[in-house]
């Protein structure tokens, strides 16, 4: 009996994927463990292996096809004594199929309403054109306000029919229409930014999956996760001269980076401080029994974290050759779900852009995420004494609900006591 090979989930939250490439054509043998396909999701490009033993019969799915759900049809597989003629349709396409008259025919008609009940006439459109949302300036606004004038009958003359200014003054105060009772507020997603530029003055980019995925999972993080944020500012002298101390004899791709150095010290700091290692569930928090640190890398149109586990288990050397690893594999799009979900802490560093002070989003299901500034030279005072040092900002956002203030400050406080004295992370 032929087999349905069908899209794999790639990773727990995997919806949907596109298939990049077939590895075997119609009539091939494979048998289990050979590679048939690569999957690429927003992330990540993998290998699709064969389960079972047979030959490909049908290629259900072309290369390229973008939006493949996950647990569809892509191949038909089939097994010995078989041939193609022997292919039958997907079982949930024939399905499909013949539900399509059924449910027609057994559609209920729409109830008929009561004899006595007068059908009411449709609202009449507003005059503008515009069924829903009535888009003006702020400035438009107020002046309707002051001269009592109904924006719904007012003809726009900005970008894409927007009420401006001139469009008030010249129009006639008149009676405003009442609000309709059930009417809601647009969501946030409903606006559409097109509605405020004229046609031709930007170009349109479509979206690819990473920047909606980001799109997607950044706003939710924002909407459900009450953010708040702590900051410290860290001395780095001591650390740098750790750091040229350890790199003056390594070879050229085993020197260590500052990233590596905080990557061990948020570790550190969340042994010390273990219930800042938490994510929330609901109703539970986990406690994560390892320091799982994210580090995010900037990529071609987003970003991605991958993460060093057990970080606290580590040295400064294998952190810093796993989170090379990382990073350029992150770049190829060649890492695993499991190097990239999950993670208990992360850190993101715009130092390198000259950027001072910045505030990061959490990355679910973490409850916490560093943004580190800038190393620069700033004064300070010590014992009463003006000096100079080499100072570095760093802001934690935090999930309120599993972290509370106090208990932020507590592991910023063990961050800085590694950060500054680099010594302590060998204890």
């Amino acid at each position: 009996m032929s087999v349905e090979i069908l899209m794999p989930a790639l990773s727990p939250t995997m919806e949907e994927g596109t298939l990049a490439k077939w590895l075997v054509k119609e009539g091939d043998a494979v048998k289990s463990g050979d590679v048939i396909a690569e999957i690429e999701t927003d992330k990540v490009t993998m290998e699709v292996e064969a389960v079972d033993e047979g030959r490909i019969g049908k290629l259900l799915v072309a290369e390229g096809t973008e939006g493949v759900a996950v647990n569809k049809p892509i191949a038909i597989l089939l097994e010995e004594g078989e041939s193609a003629s022997d292919v039958k349709a997907p079982e949930k396409t024939k399905a499909a199929e013949k539900l399509k008259p059924a449910e027609k025919d057994a559609a209920p008609e729409a109830p008929k309403p009561a004899a006595k009940a007068e059908a009411k006439p449709a609202p009449p459109a507003p005059a503008n054109g515009k069924s829903g949302r009535i888009f003006a300036s702020p400035l438009a606004r107020r002046i309707a306000g002051q001269k009592g004038i109904d924006l719904s009958s007012v003809e726009g003359s900005g970008p894409r029919g927007r009420i401006v200014k001139s469009d008030v003054e010249s129009a006639k105060p008149g009676a405003r229409k009442a609000a309709a009772p059930s009417a809601a507020p647009a969501p946030a997603s409903a606006i559409d930014a097109r509605a405020f530029y004229a046609e031709g003055t930007y170009e349109e980019i479509p979206l690819d999956g990473m920047r909606k995925t980001i799109a997607r999972r950044l706003t939710q993080s924002m909407q459900e996760i009450p953010h708040f944020y702590l900051t410290v500012d860290c001395e780095l002298d001591e650390l740098l001269a750790t750091r040229k101390k350890l790199n003056a004899g390594a070879d050229e791709g085993a020197k260590l980076s500052v990233n590596d150095f905080l990557i061990r010290a948020a570790a550190l700091a969340l042994v010390k401080v273990p219930m800042a290692n938490v994510s929330f569930a609901g109703n539970a928090l986990l406690k994560h029994t390892h320091a799982d640190i994210g580090i995010a890398v900037a990529l071609d149109g987003g970003l991605i974290t991958p993460i060093v586990r057990a970080a606290e288990t580590k040295g400064l050397a294998e952190i810093s050759a796993e989170a090379k690893s990382l990073a350029a594999r992150a770049r190829d799009k060649k890492l695993k779900p499991s190097e990239f979900e999950g993670g208990s802490f992360s850190i993101t560093n715009l130092g390198m852009y000259g950027i001072k002070h910045f505030t990061a989003v959490i990355n679910p299901p973490q409850a916490a995420i560093l943004a580190v500034g800038k190393g620069e030279e700033r004064p300070v005072v010590h014992d009463g004494k003006l000096e100079v040092a080499t100072v570095m900002t760093v802001t934690m956002s935090c999930d309120h609900r599993a972290i509370d203030g106090a208990l932020g400050a507590q592991f910023l406080e063990a961050f800085k006591s590694f950060v500054e004295y680099p010594a302590r992370m060998l204890l």
